[in-house]
């Protein structure tokens, strides 16, 4: 009788459902042991005790490794207790011994979404199907229990940036919190400060003949009007490839970053953008 329901054999005809797939909706942790190995006796208990104490947010799957031989091969098992954490049908994380509980224990953590970090995603879903509005408000519901998560700063600026918005961007970006979403954060940047220019409402050089044509491209993108504003920006960059020292290639490749790369409109304009360039 299984100890919990969050607690499995796994053979290698079951594997591929009760890890590879069921890891795309719960990390499922995979302890390859042996009944004759003495370090996995200390082991499993500790693991069994925290799948129970997680009450779902992981799965514990277990393959003995002498009746499992093929699956201790494919994944590349040379030592016992071998565990290994599966996301997305890849291995995430893994180790290999009788580590110390505080040790395991921190190994499961790091696998499992926080709160906060199930928020961000929550919120990263609605900027993927450009609900820019509801975006905004899920990170800064996160922002506010945690000034400085990163995720969240990156997705404020980029719900705001969608929505046209250019001032507040560019002082969350000016106060950009540490983390590795700075780098992004930045190549975001150019179109904050455009759009912010277009908040200003001018006034706009005169004597520049394509000012006219960026700042039209600014407020197309503040309505939503990608298309039009790419073509835009195109059109600038085949009058001047370094109009104002390549701003409207810059503001294309931020628009990209925004959309991501799996966007039609990111695979199109990209190709038309390198075009125009090489």
């Amino acid at each position: 009788m299984p100890l919990s329901e969050h607690i499995i054999d796994v053979s290698e005809a079951t594997f591929e459902n009760e890890v590879l797939l069921r890891s795309h909706d719960t990390p499922v942790v995979v302890d390859f042991w042996a009944t004759w190995c003495g370090p996995c006796r200390v082991l499993s208990p500790i693991l069994e005790r925290l799948a129970i104490e997680a009450g779902g947010t992981f799965l514990l799957a277990k393959v003995n490794v002498d009746e499992n031989p093929n699956l201790a091969i494919r994944y590349g098992v040379q030592g016992i207790p071998a565990v290994k954490a599966f996301k997305n049908g890849q291995v995430e994380s893994e180790f290999v011994g009788a580590q110390p509980e505080p040790i395991v224990r921190r190994f499961m953590q790091n696998l499992v979404p926080s709160e906060s970090e199930k928020a961000v995603e929550g919120a990263q879903s609605l900027l993927a199907t450009r609900h820019w509005k509801e975006a905004e408000e899920a990170f800064r519901e996160v922002l506010a229990e945690n000034e400085t998560n990163s995720a969240a700063a990156l997705g404020l600026v980029k719900s705001l940036l969608m929505q046209g918005l250019g001032e507040e961007p560019i002082k969350i970006i000016d106060h950009f919190p540490s983390g590795t979403e700075w780098a992004e954060a930045e190549r975001l940047r150019p179109l904050a400060e455009i759009l912010g220019e277009v908040e200003e409402d001018g006034p706009y050089p005169a004597d520049d003949p394509l000012a006219a044509r960026l700042y039209q491209s600014a407020r197309l993108i503040s309505r939503d009007n990608l298309p039009a504003a790419m073509d835009g920006l195109l059109d600038i960059l085949r009058e001047d490839k370094q109009y104002r020292e390549g701003l409207p290639k810059d503001l294309l490749l931020a628009l990209f970053a925004l959309l991501g790369d799996g966007d039609p409109l990111t695979r199109q304009y990209r190709d038309e953008l390198a075009s125009i360039l090489f």
